[in-house]
């Protein structure tokens, strides 16, 4: 254990410990170089266009959107940063070499680094490939390797965007309930209906869709995943207006009879549900990430504000109301970073199927913890700023967005409600359920009904 150079700009929390000089069990010389070529790329690609990118959205400035998203997924290609936004390094699929000993705090490093320019940066360069491209690498193309070997080369060099369908207007949570379908045409699938609320899906050129290829009312298990291209006739995108994450682009999409070659099949036919659960705890850790950095963002601005902004003839962080205001979002944002390190400590010494095996209750519960974080930091670093906090441009804009974005974190990949079911399932909260006196009512007249039916039946044979 052994502290590394301090980085940053040394305001006091502003940083997690680590960048303070502080101790550390878990980061090395090898993510400090990481780190810098992270701060190096979102410094001299986001930092300067942030605003703009994000005004152009609100304008629906599109070319202006895509021309942004183009250049710094391209620049992040170039660079080989994208190998990192996956789990594993993709060795097979990029000529660009992971960093040193390479582990899931690179890929912290990279979520941590975004997100401090803004979630909805964050959100464009790593959302839609996190989610979209992992079950390409995971489960394959069998069908059609070369298929599997373009999209993640392509992906993965900047190239080309890719983004995950899950989510439809009646069925977030509910995976099992949804109604996209793709009917069997022999050689081929017919793909109608709605994805809702996607990432990326403005830009993205290749599309992992989940939808319905069983019987009628199989729910989880006849859903498929299929790699669908933006090129196939049918598909149709439409930008969203939604509250934050204003440059991720946020995506209605509409397949009208698109047709899709059986081969696009990504893993197995049917086989959908589980690969869709496959990757929701990196997802929803990442979430985590985000929403931390999101948190120390509004504490940082806070602290940086109150020391010059004066009031009553002393600076406000001379106001003990303010420093409680300030030290009570350093607790959250410390206790918050503990955790998420200590999480993805697991994370580098289990299998992919040991931490869905062990981590998905801990790491919803980590969510909860991280959106209600973010929440409050938010909230508390509004009432510092004031009227400042309240506006888009100016000393508060940081926080005024981060304040916008709370509740993408809050409801994505599971909404704090949910989360909160899920971990009391998987950590057994119950150990044993106390049976309900109306399960044995309803198995009675469940048999006296069937028994009606028979007795029905044979009186109509007469």
């Amino acid at each position: 254990m052994a502290a590394l150079a301090k980085f940053g700009d040394a305001v006091p929390l502003g940083d997690p410990a680590w960048y303070q000089g502080l101790n550390t069990p878990y980061y090395k010389a090898t993510h400090a170089a990481w780190r810098q070529k992270i701060r190096d790329y979102c410094d001299e690609c986001f930092e300067p266009i942030v605003d703009d990118w994000e005004q152009a959205a609100v304008k629906n400035d599109l070319d202006k959107c895509h021309s942004y998203m183009r250049a710094a997924y391209k620049e992040a290609g170039r660079r080989g940063l994208l190998g990192a936004a996956v789990g594993t390094w993709p060795k097979s699929f990029t000529e660009h070499p992971a960093p040193p000993d390479y582990d899931n705090f690179h890929e912290l490093i990279f979520i941590d680094e975004t997100t401090r320019v803004s979630g909805g940066i964050s959100w464009a360069v790593l959302g839609g490939l996190s989610i979209g491209l992992p079950p390409v690498l995971n489960f394959g193309i069998p069908g059609d390797r070369a298929l599997q070997e373009r999209v993640a080369r392509e992906v993965l060099s900047g190239e080309k965007v890719i983004c995950l369908c899950i989510t439809e207007a009646g069925a977030g949570s509910d995976v099992a309930g949804l109604q996209c379908r793709a009917d069997d045409m022999g050689d081929h699938f017919i793909v109608n209906g709605d994805k809702k609320w996607i990432t990326n899906g403005i830009y993205a050129d290749y599309f992992t869709v989940i939808v319905q290829t069983g019987a009628p009312g199989s729910r989880q298990k006849g859903l498929s995943m299929l790699l669908m291209e933006k090129s196939m006739p049918g598909i149709q995108t439409r930008k969203m207006e939604c509250t934050g994450m204003w440059c991720s682009g946020t995506t209605f999409i509409t397949f009208d009879n698109v047709k899709v070659p059986k081969t696009n099949i990504i893993g197995k036919l049917n086989g959908g549900f589980m690969q869709v659960m496959y990757n929701f705890n990196h997802e929803r850790w990442m979430f985590t990430a985000q929403a931390s950095r999101a948190a120390r963002v509004c504490l940082e601005e806070s602290l940086k504000f109150a020391r010059k902004r004066r009031t009553f003839g002393k600076f406000l962080i001379e106001h003990q109301v303010i420093q409680h205001k300030i030290g009570e979002m350093g607790r959250q944002c410390e206790a918050l970073q503990a955790w998420i390190d200590y999480i993805t400590y697991q994370m580098t010494t289990m299998s992919k199927d040991e931490q869905n095996k062990k981590l998905g209750g801990h790491i919803a519960l980590l969510k909860v913890q991280a959106s209600k974080a973010v929440e409050y930091c938010a909230r508390e670093a509004l009432q510092v700023f004031g009227g400042a906090g309240y506006t888009r441009t100016g000393q508060g804009e940081k926080v005024e967005r981060v304040y916008r974005e709370v509740k993408a974190w809050a409801i994505p990949g599971g909404s704090e409600e949910i989360m909160l079911n899920l971990a009391a399932g998987s950590l057994r909260f119950v150990k044993r359920a106390t049976p309900d006196p109306r399960d044995s009512t309803i198995k009675k007249l469940k048999k006296e009904l069937e028994a009606m039916k028979q007795t029905a039946a044979g009186s109509a044979k007469l």
